[in-house]
């Protein structure tokens, strides 16, 4: 063995260093192990796993004054024999200047592999150990030397020789065998017995009781290279029907660093259950097998398939803990949940996003004619309410914080409506008669801004409020900004509303909608108390005239461009195929056109001052409204129109009968000759891209069976936003498509589509106890009963007994990351079969 302390002098400068930074433990590397056997000679592997910007150093060194190299040792026994010769996978070798000498290390993982020759016909565990180093760029670890074990199954000796040439296979001089503790790690203890629901119905459970600080892993692991997750295999029995596969307790979900994925596992204790129907001449007993890996910080221990006898003779009463067990679904939020790629990052991404554009609204509606005047007003009123600066400046901040409240006060009672049910805001959002409302709403707004009559609420609140703010103090405060939110409604009523009907159709519903009111009443309230705080800033601003109502109209044209955006969502609902995706887009050519001939002067209304010339700001708006203009234009023929996706409708939503651009969908897709005919119940007439989809779910299963292929289950909206963005930012991606067309089945449910179910099939929910009457309330009752979220786009990939592959998709327009989730969905179908 290599004297591990003659390079400790420099290794001790490093291990300083690294004390010095503070108490924080580090774990940079985890090791795992594994068995391959042919013949009488067993192959032991130790795979490192090391975390981003840490090296573990190769098992051969230029010199013994650097880091300490890698050892491989193998305590020796009379049941084997250790083979000469060491694999090591291929390191990197660079000159360090801290140790004045060329260095070996791995980065990101590392392989070695140590050869046996059997010499028991029994089973044994081969006792092992690694002492190794690992340094960053700032500090290197204390040597550390960790106990590992390989289980190993016997040979009879008369087996295969070994072959001569296998011991000296290696890149690297092999390492000696050095003594270590002969340690048995068994950190599991697995128990199994059988519980009996009613006459044909028991439970086969398997408990595994975990030593403290190990982790038992999941049935369900994102990839195949990281930890094993836990297996269960049953044998054929004669009257058995094994149910699909068996219920696991609710696990922890964490991102392991150094595996790079999120790890699904139990501490402490883990309680897995496979239901199963016998007949009446079923087998008395049911013989099975599990296999499973546990690792602690440092190690990962696998286990041989381990074999077990259920006797059905000796069943007790199912517990109440199994039967809600059993009873709760597979994938609940709350429960198995397998988690949501891109859903937490995303939605608050979501969030900030609404925020941020709310926040923006807010600053502009100050530029309104209806809120601008009231600026000198405001100041005003806090000159003669302030005896001192330090008191105006408090005032001027209370009076800001109640603009606020009041905001975000008027969300308050879509909480409660949230609340009620967990598809209530969806369903709001996709009333038909709600979204025709908003249209005409909106439509009135922007003829009000064009100039043709004023929209104001009723004088006597406006009155009331104003004689409220003159009594003083903090009511008056109140009442005061109460005054400014009335006045200004008829300019801020508009932005409210697109507020309004933009958040209730997100994801996020109320709280998306409570975040857009913060950041409104936030962008309006900033202006208003700085003004209140430094009134001379009012010398600074431009007088009220004609540029004024320059805003207004352009805020006309853009309320006009959003009402047809409610009124698409109306039609698609009901399918009535009147706005299609080239009338909407036709639409709003013709209203941008008209934007920019106003902004050029070329175009006035009643209103407007005389326009002499164009300003610099007037001019630059016009452009890009020129260029938008210019942009919508091929959409018109296909074109994806990505910076407004999800706006208008979707592609297969046109007048053509296969989508916007497309003629036949198996001359679209590539499939095979025009005159190819889609699969029994698929509609690629109302499929994005004309990809080939079912809309019916047991339609879509049934086929998946058919073709032996993994299914992709989409739930979507005809009125969602973000469903559209994803088809037409993500699925047009050809590496995407080729997969949704080739790899998968799609099955896509509109959760909002509002056709009637058959009286014989409408039912009430027992998840959310409402009365089922239409194939949207069908869809999203199924998404809600299964998955426990009501959110859209969700995606799910399936196997064919309906069991979820790894976790569930959300709303993440990034390409390389869906790509990466339906490869993994099908590493995970191939790889059970």
């Amino acid at each position: 063995m290599k004297n591990r302390f003659s390079n400790w002098t420099i290794a001790l400068l490093f291990i300083l260093m690294s004390m010095s930074s503070g108490a924080q433990v580090f774990n940079p590397v985890k090791w795992t192990t594994s068995v391959k056997q042919k013949g009488d000679i067993a192959t032991l592997t130790f795979k490192a796993k090391i975390k981003k910007h840490w090296h573990l150093y190769a098992t051969d060194l230029p010199s013994d004054d650097g880091p300490i190299a890698t050892e491989i040792n193998i305590e020796k026994s009379s049941n084997y024999e250790i083979l000469d010769g060491l694999d090591e996978s291929n390191f990197e070798t660079n000159f360090d200047p801290i140790f004045d000498m060329d260095v070996s290390f791995h980065e990101n993982k590392a392989t070695f592999k140590k050869r046996i020759k059997i010499k028991n016909e029994s089973n044994f565990t081969v006792n092992a150990s690694v002492y190794f180093m690992v340094c960053d760029d700032s500090k290197c670890l204390p040597p550390e030397e960790l106990e590992l074990e390989f289980k190993v199954k016997g040979v009879k000796q008369e087996a295969q020789p070994v072959n001569s040439t296998i011991s000296n296979v290696g890149n690297m001089s092999g390492t000696s065998s050095s003594a270590i503790q002969n340690q048995l790690f068994d950190p599991v203890n697995w128990s199994t017995h059988v519980e009996k629901i009613d006459s044909e119905t028991y439970v086969l459970v398997f408990n595994a009781d975990i030593e403290k600080n190990w982790h038992l892993y999941s049935q369900y692991l994102p990839k195949a290279d990281g930890p094993e997750a836990t297996v269960f295999a049953f044998k054929e029995a004669s009257g058995v029907v094994f149910e699909g596969k068996p219920y696991e307790g609710k696990f922890q979900s964490e991102y392991d660093e150094i595996f790079d994925m999120n790890l699904n596992y139990f501490i402490d204790r883990a309680v897995f259950r496979q239901v199963i129907k016998v007949e009446e001449n079923h087998a008395g007993k049911i013989n099975a097998e599990y296999g499973f890996m546990v690792c602690d910080d440092a190690r990962c221990i696998p286990s041989d398939f381990v074999d077990v006898t259920f006797d059905l003779s000796t069943a007790i009463k199912a517990t109440p803990e199994t039967l809600e067990a059993i009873n709760t679904p597979q994938f609940n939020s709350d429960d198995n949940n397998m988690g949501v790629i891109g859903s937490d990052s995303n939605e608050k991404k979501s969030m900030w996003g609404i925020f941020f554009l709310a926040f923006f609204g807010g600053l502009a509606a100050l530029l309104t004619p209806c809120v601008f005047p009231m600026v000198p007003m405001t100041v005003s009123f806090f000159t003669k309410q302030s005896t001192t600066i330090a008191k105006g400046r408090v005032n001027a901040f209370i009076y800001g914080g109640f603009i606020v409240l009041i905001y975000v006060i008027l969300s308050l009672p879509f909480h409660i409506f949230d609340s009620i049910s967990p598809d209530i805001l969806n369903s709001i959002s996709t009333n038909v008669w709600l979204n025709i409302t908003f249209f005409i709403i909106f439509v009135v707004f922007a003829i009000s801004f064009f100039g043709a009559f004023e929209i104001t609420l009723p004088n006597s609140w406006i009155n009331k409020a104003d004689k409220a703010s003159d009594v003083g103090g903090i009511i008056g405060i109140f009442f005061m900004a109460l005054t400014l939110a009335l006045v200004s409604f008829s300019c801020t009523g508009p932005i409210l509303g697109a507020l309004l009907g933009g958040t209730l159709s997100s994801d996020g519903g109320a709280m998306a909608l409570s975040v857009g009111m913060l950041g409104f009443g936030i962008g309006l309230a900033l202006p208003f108390g700085l003004f209140a705080m430094f009134p001379g800033w009012l010398n600074q601003l431009p007088k009220s005239g004609g540029w004024l109502n320059s805003v207004k109209v352009v805020l006309g044209f853009l309320e006009l461009a959003l009402a047809f955006k409610f009124l698409s969502n109306a039609d698609l609902v009901v399918q009535a195929g009147i706005l299609t995706r080239e009338v909407f887009i036709g639409i709003w050519i013709t209203i941008f056109g008209a934007l920019t001939l106003y902004l050029f002067g070329k175009l006035r209304l009643p209103h407007d001052s005389p326009l002499e010339s164009i300003g610099i700001g007037r001019l630059l708006i016009a452009l890009v409204s020129l260029w938008f203009t210019i942009y919508l234009i091929p959409g018109m023929w296909g074109a994806p129109l990505k910076i407004i996706s999800g706006f208008p409708p979707p592609m297969f939503y046109s007048e053509s009968p296969y989508g916007v651009g497309y003629h036949n969908p198996a001359e679209v897709s590539g499939s095979g000759s025009a005159a190819e005919l889609p699969p029994d119940g698929s509609d690629p007439a109302h499929c994005p891209h004309g990809l080939y989809c079912f809309h019916d779910y047991e339609t879509g299963l049934a086929y998946a069976k058919k073709v032996n292929k993994p299914i992709l289950l989409d739930f979507t909206g005809l009125a969602c936003v973000n469903c559209r963005r994803m088809e037409e930012q993500v699925w047009s991606d050809p590496r995407v498509l080729d997969r949704l067309r080739n790899d998968v089945v799609l099955i896509s449910l509109y959760v909002d589509q509002k056709t009637p179910l058959p009286k014989d099939q409408q039912f009430v929910s027992e998840t959310t106890g409402k009365k089922i009457k239409s194939i949207g309330n069908k869809w999203a009752n199924f998404q809600v009963a299964r998955y426990g979220t009501n959110s859209q786009p969700y995606y799910v990939i399936l196997d064919l007994e309906e069991n979820q592959l790894g976790p569930a998709y959300a709303y993440d327009p990034d390409i390389e990351k869906y790509i990466k989730w339906i490869e993994e969905g099908k590493k995970f179908f191939y790889n059970k079969k």
